[in-house]
C-alpha cells in the first residue's frame, strides 16, 4: 500500500465527513420500503422511486453522469462506458419494514455523537453515499486508475432482488462487481436462500378471529398477535395462567367481545438469528397450552411451535453444515391467517454444498409429519466467486494491512446483489473493529437488540463508515494491478 496516497485519501474523507452525512440524511428521510405495484413509473412504490431520484440527484450534484433504468435501478459514473474494463459498485436504496420497539422516529434521522439513527442508514443508504464519495475522492485527488468505475443502486434488494433480475436481462453488467453490503474483508460466497410457507390444510375454529406475526421475510419477528372471540372460559383460563406461570413476553387484553394476546420478541436479520427471540414461536407455544381452545387448534399451534422452535433446520429435516459456509439456518418469520387457514413463512439460508433436491424432500417430509403442506415461493441458488481470483487475496490483505486485523475471506448467510450478478463478490463495509468510545456511545444510545441493521433504532457509525471508505479507495487503487 502506498502510505502517501493513503494519507491523502484519509485527509480528504475526514474533511468531507459532515457533507457526506448530510447527503445520507437526505436519503434516510425517504421511507423506501419496496412495495411492488403495476406502475412503470414507480414499480416498487413512490417512495423507492423518490429515493432513487434523490440518489441520482446527489450523483449529478457531485459532477457525475447518471442513468435511470425504468425506476428499478440507477447508475452513477462517466457518460461513456467501457463494460469490459469496468468495476461496478452495487448498493440498494430500499429498506426493510420498520417493525416495532423504536425509540426514535425511523424516517426522521437523528445524529447522536457520530451515530446516524434511522431505518436504512446502515443498510444500505450510508454505504451507497459512501461509495459515491469514494469515487469523487479518487477523481478530485487525480489518482490514475486502470479501470472505469460506476456505482449502481437498486430498489428491491430486501424483497427479492427483482430489480437486478430486470436490469441484468436488459442491460450490460460490469466486468467485475463489488457489493458494499457485508462485512470486511472479501465475502466470496453466499448461502442459497429459500423462501416458502407451511400451510394448514383445515381451518381453525371460529374462536380465532385474527392471527399475525412478523413484517418481512428476512427479519426474525419481534411481535406476534392473536385476537380471540371472548368467552368466560377463555378469560378464566388466561387469568389462571397469568397467576400461576406467567409466560415471558406475553400480554393479554380483555375487551367486551374479544381477547387480544400479544407476544413480544427480539428481532434480528434472519440470516444471523443467534441472540434473537422469535415472537411467533412464543405465541404458538402459548396458544398450544391454552386449554379452552378446541383440540384441533391447540394441535396446530403446537406443530407450528415445534417448527419455529430452532434456527438450524433440525425440525424441518434440512440441517447441514460445511467447512466453507457453516450451518444452514431456517427461521419462521411471518405468520398469517387467510380464510381461517394458517400459513407460516420461513426464510432459509442453506449451505453452498447442499443438495437442493434433498432440501425440498426434507421440507415436504416436515410438512407431512405435521399435517401441513409446504410451498416454495423462491429458491435463489448460492453465489460463489472463485476464491483463487487474485482480487480476493489482494483485497483481504489490504484490509488487514490497514486495520491491523488477521481476517480471512469468507462465506456468509446474508444475501446481496452478488448472487444476481456475474463475477461479483461483497466487500465490507461492516465488521470493522469498534473502539472503546464506539462501544461507550452505543451502550448509551441503544438498548440491547437495537441499533443494528434490520433492528429497531438502526444506527450508522459514521466514523467507521469514513474509515471503510478509505479502505475502499485504496482497494480500487490496488486493483490497478489486477486483470479483472
Amino acid at each position: 500500500m502506498n502510505k502517501e496516497i493513503y494519507e491523502k485519501v484519509s485527509r480528504w474523507f475526514d474533511s468531507h465527513r459532515d457533507e457526506m452525512t448530510e447527503d445520507i440524511i437526505r436519503l434516510v428521510r425517504i421511507p423506501s420500503v419496496s412495495c411492488p405495484q403495476e406502475d412503470d413509473n414507480a414499480p416498487f412504490g413512490d417512495a423507492c422511486r423518490d429515493c432513487l431520484e434523490e440518489m441520482l440527484a446527489l450523483g449529478q450534484k457531485h459532477g457525475f453522469h447518471t442513468e435511470n433504468y425504468e425506476n428499478r435501478v440507477g447508475s452513477i459514473g462517466g457518460q461513456d462506458k467501457d463494460w469490459d474494463n469496468m468495476i461496478g459498485f452495487w448498493n440498494h436504496l430500499d429498506v426493510v419494514p420498520v417493525g416495532n420497539q423504536w425509540t426514535y422516529e425511523p424516517f426522521e434521522p437523528v445524529l447522536k455523537e457520530y451515530f446516524l439513527i434511522g431505518r436504512g442508514a446502515q443498510d444500505n443508504k450510508g454505504p451507497a453515499v459512501g461509495i459515491l464519495y469514494m469515487m469523487r475522492c479518487l477523481r478530485e485527488l487525480n489518482i490514475p486508475l486502470k479501470h472505469e468505475l460506476r456505482l449502481f443502486v437498486g430498489c428491491d434488494e430486501e424483497r427479492g432482488m427483482t430489480d437486478l433480475e430486470y436490469y441484468t436481462s436488459r442491460y450490460p453488467t460490469p466486468r467485475l462487481s463489488m457489493i458494499a453490503d457485508s462485512g470486511f474483508p472479501v465475502c466470496f460466497g453466499e448461502k442459497g436462500i429459500i423462501e416458502g410457507s407451511f400451510h394448514s390444510e383445515t381451518p381453525v375454529s371460529g374462536l380465532i378471529l385474527e392471527l399475525e406475526g412478523g413484517s418481512a421475510s428476512n427479519m426474525i419477528p419481534d411481535s406476534a398477535c392473536v385476537v380471540l372471540k371472548y368467552t368466560d372460559e377463555l378469560e378464566k383460563a388466561l387469568q389462571a395462567a397469568s397467576g400461576t406461570q406467567p409466560s415471558p413476553g406475553i400480554t393479554v387484553e380483555v375487551e367486551k367481545d374479544t381477547i387480544r394476546i400479544h407476544a413480544a420478541g427480539k428481532g434480528k436479520h434472519s440470516a444471523f438469528p443467534e441472540g434473537s427471540v422469535n415472537a411467533i414461536h412464543g405465541l404458538m407455544r402459548f396458544l398450544a397450552g391454552l386449554s379452552p381452545l378446541p383440540e384441533s387448534d391447540r394441535k396446530l399451534f403446537g406443530r407450528l411451535a415445534y417448527l419455529s422452535e430452532e434456527y438450524y433446520g433440525e425440525h424441518t429435516h434440512i440441517e447441514g453444515s460445511d467447512e466453507l459456509s457453516g450451518r444452514t439456518t431456517c427461521a419462521a418469520t411471518v405468520l398469517k391467517l387467510e380464510t381461517q387457514k394458517v400459513s407460516l413463512h420461513f426464510n432459509i439460508r442453506y449451505i453452498i454444498t447442499a443438495d437442493r433436491e434433498k432440501l425440498s424432500a426434507g421440507l415436504a417430509r416436515a410438512a407431512a409429519e405435521n399435517d401441513l403442506t409446504w410451498t416454495t415461493e423462491r429458491d435463489s441458488a448460492p453465489n460463489y466467486f472463485p476464491r483463487e481470483h487474485p482480487a480476493v487475496q489482494l483485497l483481504t490483505d489490504l484490509y488487514n494491512e490497514i486495520t491491523g486485523s488477521h481476517s480471512e475471506s469468507f462465506v456468509m448467510g446474508g444475501g446481496t446483489y452478488a448472487r444476481k450478478l456475474p463475477r461479483a463478490f461483497a466487500y465490507g463495509v461492516g465488521g470493522m473493529e469498534e473502539s472503546e468510545e464506539d462501544l461507550r456511545i452505543k451502550k448509551q444510545l441503544f438498548q440491547p437488540g437495537h441499533g443494528g441493521a434490520h433492528e429497531p433504532d438502526e444506527g450508522l457509525n459514521l466514523r467507521l463508515l469514513t474509515e471503510a471508505m478509505k479502505i475502499y479507495a485504496m482497494a480500487v487503487i490496488a486493483l490497478n494491478g489486477v486483470e479483472i
